[in-house]
């Protein structure tokens, strides 16, 4: 599925069950047909897809499935901004919702080591030659298989072609290309750079952090940081803060007040020149608009550090309180086949690059050029709270907008994010 677009925020504080009734009973696009009781009822697929692409295509998916199967999927469809604060509660509750769309990393191993998550192995065992990489990250530490992974995608530094064109820009490769051309930019009247991480989504300046950690100290480094193996306070990480600094003058003023959905009309209309985003914005994306974008990869900072780029994974976990594990075994292994994930890329934003290695990506010049970037890295990161917690993603949205906005107070806002992270690893 695309993107999880609200879906790297840290978890709100008091969703209580009033909440997670209306979510559950609400907000919902469903398929069912009659026949279903004798297999054992009906399932849920509960999906945060609910950008107007992606629950489209979604829609597609479970009909088609119900088509060909002996079983019964019914579709909850919830606003994205819902979904994650709830997640624990669905599946803690007495009646869960069975399947859940969302993604790879530290959330699936959490829900796993709670007991919370259904062993899927059975759908693993007709899924082909899916990549290591893949294989590894839908794995739990007891070596139980607990996620599908139906698609992946990628990060880069989105910008118009067609103002490219008209500035005599060509895609920067270097730090130091990209500081020239935000200077030329700016100097054209328009803000080089948008972010978007206001009302709620503060998240996106991780990636940031997380591009620029992995540009300058490497994968490994950065991994092991988000795993409390190294300190914010480090050396390494004011590095990382030190170089950002270099081109704060060129983001928005504004870009910690609008939403990353504003931040994106503001580049399909030209108010910004660059936006650095993952794919699943072109979900919003009007058809005519997305021929005229284009993206470079974050620029290269310390030639001498290996390459690595953000891919993060979706796909489909389930809750282990399931009354019909077979029914959710059949619809998880059918949703891995090729047929599934090529009929998700021809009705969704095409944006996403298929899980399957038999399936086949869109032939679009935007997705080959994301898929041979990612192709071409060393190593691949997910994103900051897949590559570490939710609960982590929290202390980094407080010190990152703190410091994008004082930049002057970094020591201590270091300092402050330490603390919170340790008493997040303590508690964890």
């Amino acid at each position: 599925m695309s993107s999880h677009t609200i879906s790297r925020r840290g978890l709100l504080a008091g969703a209580g069950a009033i909440g997670a009734g209306l979510a559950l009973s609400g907000c919902a696009t469903t398929t069912s047909r009659a026949g279903s009781a004798q297999q054992g009822g009906a399932i849920t697929l509960q999906s945060d897809l609910s950008s107007p692409l992606a629950e489209k295509a979604m829609q597609a998916l479970v009909a088609a499935y119900n088509k060909q199967s002996k079983y019964t999927v019914n579709l909850n469809t919830v606003a994205a901004t819902t979904y994650q604060p709830l997640l624990p509660t669905y599946l803690t509750s007495a009646n869960p919702p069975d399947i859940y769309t969302w993604y790879a990393g530290h959330d699936a191993a959490h829900y796993a080591s709670k007991g919370l998550l259904l062993d899927v192995g059975g759908a693993w065992s007709t899924m082909g030659n899916y990549q290591p990489a893949l294989k590894a990250l839908s794995t739990d530490a007891t070596g139980k298989k607990i996620f599908v992974p139906t698609d992946y995608y990628w990060w880069g530094v989105f910008y118009r072609k067609s103002q490219f064109a008209k500035w005599g820009l060509s895609e920067p490769k270097t730090w130091s290309d990209f500081l020239n051309a935000c200077a030329t930019i700016k100097s054209k009247g328009v803000t080089p750079i948008g972010l978007g991480a206001g009302t709620g989504n503060a998240w996106v300046a991780a990636a940031w952090f997380d591009y620029f950690d992995i540009r300058l100290n490497g994968a490994d480094f950065h991994r092991a940081l988000l795993q409390g193996q190294h300190s914010f306070t480090d050396r390494r990480v004011v590095d990382v803060f030190t170089t950002w600094k270099q081109v704060l003058p060129y983001f928005d003023p504004n870009g910690t007040a609008v939403t990353w959905q504003e931040a994106s009309n503001q580049l399909l209309q030209g108010q910004t020149a660059m936006l650095l985003t993952g794919t699943f914005f072109a979900d919003a994306v009007p058809k005519g608009s997305i021929d005229d974008l284009d993206f470079f990869k974050f620029p290269v900072i310390d030639p001498s550090v290996p390459d690595a780029e953000e891919a993060p994974t979706d796909g489909l976990f389930a809750s282990s309180k399931t009354h019909n594990a077979a029914a959710v075994l059949d619809f998880m292994t059918w949703m891995a086949t090729p047929a599934a994930q090529n009929l998700w890329t021809a009705t969704s934003s095409g944006t996403v690059i298929p899980a399957n290695p038999q399936a086949t990506a869109p032939s679009t010049p935007l997705v080959q050029k994301g898929k041979a970037m990612l192709d071409a890295a060393d190593q691949l990161t997910q994103f900051f709270n897949r590559d570490s917690s939710d609960a982590l993603q929290n202390t980094a949205n407080t010190a990152l907008i703190n410091f994008i906005q004082n930049p002057g107070q970094l020591t201590s806002i270091l300092s402050t994010w330490q603390s919170q992270a340790e008493q997040v690893w303590k508690t964890a």
